[in-house]
């Protein structure tokens, strides 16, 4: 098994003080060659947004963007005339395909919203836009990962064009789980969310990433109670 360990401190960041945001990956005026991207994982930005504040509507072609909202409410509004609010809980998902515009703004005139922006490189040109919200009970992850994203419409979760699986899990100290690799070739990228794990020898923090390749499965364990943790599966 290989890895590269990205830690939280080592991402690009930009304050524009309605928008605090950390760039896993080189994004917009953060540009690392080292980090462009991991496979088609292209982007994985880590952001909140004051109270009242949000991104205008501005356009995407030929993207899969997904959403995690981790605390707040977070309004969407599109061109394909879809408007709704996510919040915790909730997992987006638009294909941007031939052409999308949208804006996303803090549903909330008080209260911050946090959320992941993730953008994945599809492997379908110019499909017509599509948009996309599940709501998921965080129960259903206690101690073992919940898929959230699949290939494949009819299976767990949201759905992309591109051969990539996303699971969230919550555990208590000590749980260890086993992630098997859905097709060959395949990489992971590990992102926590809360918490500390242990995934072969390296030992991973609250917003570190750990990219995961060469292997057929791996073990991943709890540090202590609590713990969050995203896995991204997706191709190199």
């Amino acid at each position: 098994m290989k890895t590269v360990l990205h830690k939280s401190n080592s991402r690009g960041h930009a304050n524009h003080g309605w928008l605090n945001s950390y760039h896993s990956f080189s994004f917009a005026g953060y540009h690392n060659p080292e980090r462009m991207s991991f496979g088609v994982l292209r982007v994985l930005n880590d952001d909140t947004v004051a109270g009242g504040m949000g991104f205008g509507a501005h356009p995407h072609a030929n993207m899969e963007i997904i959403s995690i909202p981790l605390s707040g409410d977070l309004e969407h509004q599109d061109s394909t005339g879809r408007k709704a609010i996510i919040k915790n809980g909730d997992i987006q998902v638009m294909s941007a395909g031939t052409g999308i515009t949208h804006s996303e703004k803090n549903a909330s005139q008080n209260e911050e919203v946090k959320f992941l922006q993730i953008w994945v490189i599809p492997n379908k040109q110019n499909v017509s836009p599509r948009y996309d919200q599940i709501t998921l009970d965080p129960a259903n992850r206690k101690n073992q990962l919940e898929q959230i994203l699949s290939p494949t419409p009819d299976d767990a979760g949201v759905w992309i064009h591109q051969d990539a699986w996303f699971h969230l899990g919550t555990f208590n100290k000590d749980v260890t789980t086993s992630y098997e690799i859905k097709k060959p070739g395949n990489g992971i990228y590990a992102f926590v969310l809360k918490g500390s794990f242990q995934i072969g020898d390296q030992e991973i923090h609250t917003r570190d990433g750990l990219g995961i390749w060469g292997t057929d499965s791996f073990d991943l364990a709890a540090l202590e109670d609590h713990a969050e943790i995203l896995l991204m599966e997706v191709p190199l």
